[in-house]
């Protein structure tokens, strides 16, 4: 499988649906068949789409870890020679948020989302999105195609 590393921002932009700043991650660092580990900055950016009132909450980590599965799948399926087919975030279970707003945050984020079952487009990952050794959230989520 190739795993020229790291991917940047420009490359994750062709392997997603994510455009302009909603495209949130900066760096992929490390991938293989089950996971993923990705940085970013853009949760300090006044600029980020998803801030209200002047703060990202750190609910959002959960669409940094939604992209980052989006960017495994991509991958994944570039590796094989084919296309991944449109998904959607379906759910979110055992979500945990350890601080209250990300843009805070002085150091990048990291997030890892480890495929736990399921191919392609219908897939369950864990996610975690920390700074640093300081676990920020943490969950899974459920990935489902678009029909």
């Amino acid at each position: 499988m190739p795993n020229d590393l790291p991917i940047n921002k420009a490359e994750i932009r062709t392997l997603i649906p994510h455009s302009g700043l909603m495209c949130l991650l900066d760096q992929v660092t490390q991938w293989d068949d089950r996971s993923i580990t990705c940085v970013t900055n853009t949760h300090r950016d006044p600029a980020n789409p998803l801030r209200r009132n002047g703060h990202l909450s750190a609910l959002h980590a959960f669409e940094y870890g939604a992209q980052a599965a989006a960017v495994h799948g991509g991958l994944h399926a570039r590796s094989v020679g084919t296309t991944a087919l449109p998904g959607y975030l379906a759910a979110l279970r055992d979500a945990r948020l350890h601080v209250a707003h990300l843009d805070d945050i002085r150091s990048p984020l990291q997030i890892s989302a480890n495929r736990l079952f399921g191919e392609g487009s219908n897939t369950v990952y864990e996610c975690r999105v920390s700074a640093g050794n300081r676990l920020l959230a943490n969950g899974r989520i459920t990935i489902m195609q678009r029909t």
